[in-house]
């Protein structure tokens, strides 16, 4: 299955287990009726921004848009190999994420991020249902990173804590890309979509 279906089915799966209407989903999200529409049926592209959004809205972190919805038959596996992990690029930035954990429920989410030169992606993040926590650690290159009101700048072996409830502003000044890892906490957890709704 590749990711657009991926994606497309698991906002779906969410959105019904959290007995939301598409409506109810977009006026809790800010995203259209329409474009939740499209990105279920695997017809769009969403932008980063807008799967923020509809994470937030559902209470869970964005890389879990992107997890294969839980099997009934199998229990989920504790390994993810490289070649079965899901890799994303966005439409807007081009910057590309792939989600590391495997299925099994853990605590923690990673997604390793190659992020272009030059460009900038902006979460209008705010106050979540369930407190995320999330830190970035730049493995090679240079990330900008402005949470609230502050603004760091992470060379290669640096580490940035933050929690996820106010905007988030990512920026590849260099002109290299940048590679990063980031390792999410909190949430409702994908085998409890209901936790934090």
């Amino acid at each position: 299955m590749d990711v657009t279906d991926r994606l497309a089915r698991r906002l779906q799966g969410l959105r019904q287990a959290h007995g939301l209407s598409l409506d109810a989903l977009a006026a809790r999200s800010g995203v259209s009726r329409s474009n939740i529409s499209l990105i279920e049926r695997g017809q769009s592209s969403p932008t980063a921004t807008v799967l923020d959004k509809l994470s937030a809205a559902l209470g869970v972190t964005l890389a879990a848009l992107f997890e294969e919805p839980p099997a009934a038959t199998a229990p989920p596996s504790p390994l993810a190999r490289r070649a079965d992990q899901p890799l994303w690029t966005d439409p807007a930035s081009g910057y590309r994420r792939r989600n590391l954990s495997p299925a099994l429920p853990a605590p923690i989410q990673l997604v390793e991020v190659e992020f272009p030169p030059g460009q900038r992606v902006a979460y209008e993040t705010g106050p979540r249902l369930a407190p995320v926590h999330q830190q970035v650690w730049v493995i090679a290159g240079c990330m900008q990173l402005t949470v609230g009101a502050d603004t760091w700048l992470l060379q290669a072996g640096d580490c940035l804590a933050m929690q996820l409830d106010q905007p988030l502003l990512f920026h590849n000044p260099g002109d290299q890309p940048a590679r990063y890892l980031v390792a999410l906490a909190g949430g409702s957890l994908p085998s409890n979509p209901r936790g934090s709704a």
